[in-house]
């Protein structure tokens, strides 16, 4: 046997309330596992620059002073594959036993998810010091849990201007995302 609801036989009423189960109770149960988009998330890491290489050879940290950065970020993913960053990333610099904020990095980018936990931030940099450029840079969660995950990521950045040489470099960033 086969039942045939006609729209026309259901009142205003029976309408609204077929409308509201519906909008409630199925989009709940069919939707509840899923992300909501547009998504965000924020992150605080550690970054290291390792070496930098440039018209007058090759560059590394510690080499007569130690500089680090502490990137922190906010991510506005639009979807599961695409996304917006807005990292913001003072430098300290330490040599002689002494130390200061020598630099300070705005650093706006696109975000790609690679898949299998791998996204490419494709970022835009503008320096205090004067420099620009531009860093692509590689991240990999390495631990996932319910309200955080644990970072990596390889930075390359390619800096110009400020009558200085172009110089390209890698660094080591680890974090937390949240």
């Amino acid at each position: 046997m086969r039942t045939v609801i006609h729209m026309k036989k259901i009142t205003t009423t029976g309408k609204v309330i077929l409308l509201a189960l519906f909008s409630t109770g199925v989009n709940k149960t069919v939707f509840s596992q899923t992300t909501t988009y547009p998504r965000i998330t924020g992150y605080v890491g550690i970054m290291h620059p390792i070496v930098t290489f440039g018209n007058d050879g090759a560059h590394t940290n510690f080499d007569g002073a130690y500089v680090g950065g502490l990137p922190t970020g906010i991510n506005i993913w639009k979807s599961a594959q695409i996304g917006f960053s807005l990292e913001v990333v003072p430098f300290i610099r330490v040599a002689d036993g002494t130390s200061k904020m020598n630099n300070f990095l705005f650093h706006p980018g696109l975000l790609v998810a690679l898949g299998h936990g791998f996204t490419l931030a494709n970022r835009l940099a503008f320096e205090t010091s004067g420099r620009y450029g531009l860093t692509p840079v590689l991240n990999k969660v390495i631990k996932k849990s319910k309200d955080y995950n644990y970072y990596v990521a390889i930075p390359v950045p390619a800096r110009f201007g400020n009558d200085q040489p172009s110089t390209i470099g890698i660094g080591f960033q680890f974090g937390i995302a949240f």
